[in-house]
């Protein structure tokens, strides 16, 4: 490439890190840059290889193909939230599980990875090499991404992250996460313990509501968590009046063994209840 295409290059890449930061950008896709940089008079022409240049000189992150973020080394540029990442690599987005647990204040115990909840529907990016199905990597940070059905994609709201806007599981289905998946919030450990510390906090109708709308077993575990901290019988008739075939173990990643709670068909297969 001749001396004159470099510049020009350099040229685009410039002025479109500017625009980008006075427009207050922070996470942007092509044709986000194609619009801005046609908007003052520059011809896209250059503008891969004025992107290549911006991420090889440390001016931008590369999220996944066609979608960038500011480097927060920019002057002017304000830091990237990762859960503002998050909402930009998958939609819809909701920040879930041990993230959304720590966030709400519910455990001590910080994630090392970002949870986000989304659809079904949703082509999740992949990392050739991941550990496990649904993991994404951007520079430091890990996502886990957990797919759910369309209609169990409920319970969130807007929480602001620095200067953005975020998608969370409010403290209710986050909790509930945690009953039907223990091992993205740490282990049932982590999860009895937060219910302990929301308490008096947690508004009982919306979980008994929630666990109806979803599978038979976290709706179960649920009634029981809930009689071992005193909530009264009559708000957990719903839970109980529920139907459910065969008994479903109160940890859903541990053995499975331990002692039988007919009234709530559970198998209490929690350390210290566990049988010989």
């Amino acid at each position: 490439m001749n001396a004159g295409a470099n510049r020009k290059r350099s040229q685009v890449g410039i002025e479109l890190v500017r625009l980008l930061v006075s427009e207050g950008y922070r996470v942007f896709t092509i044709e986000h840059a194609r619009n801005l940089i046609s908007r003052v008079g520059l011809r896209d022409a250059y503008l891969w290889e004025a992107l290549h240049h911006l991420r090889q000189n440390g001016w931008i992150i590369s999220l996944r193909r066609g979608l960038y973020a500011i480097a927060e080394s920019v002057p002017g540029a304000l830091p990237v939230h990762e859960f503002e990442v998050a909402m930009a690599l998958v939609h819809p987005a909701a920040i879930s599980h041990w993230s959304a647990l720590h966030h709400h204040g519910l455990t001590e115990q910080a994630p090392q990875k970002v949870f986000v909840l989304t659809t079904t529907k949703v082509s999740i990016p992949r990392l050739r090499g991941a550990k496990r199905s649904g993991e994404y990597r951007v520079g430091d940070i890990r996502y886990q991404f957990i797919q759910v059905k369309p209609e169990h994609y409920f319970g969130t709201e807007k929480v602001w992250v620095g200067e953005a806007q975020a998608t969370i599981t409010d403290p209710e289905r986050t909790l509930l996460d945690g009953l039907s998946a223990p091992q993205y919030v740490g282990d049932i450990a982590e999860v009895l313990h937060a219910f302990e510390v929301r308490g008096p906090n947690l508004n009982v109708e919306r979980i008994v509501e929630y666990a109806l709308r979803m599978y038979g077993a976290t709706a179960k575990r649920l009634g029981w968590v809930l009689e071992a901290q005193g909530v009264a019988p009559a708000r957990l008739e719903p839970l109980l009046n529920l139907p459910i075939k065969g008994y479903r173990p109160l940890d859903p990643s541990g053995p499975r063994s331990g002692r039988y709670h007919r009234r709530w068909m559970i198998q209490e297969n929690l350390p210290g209840r566990i049988s010989a």
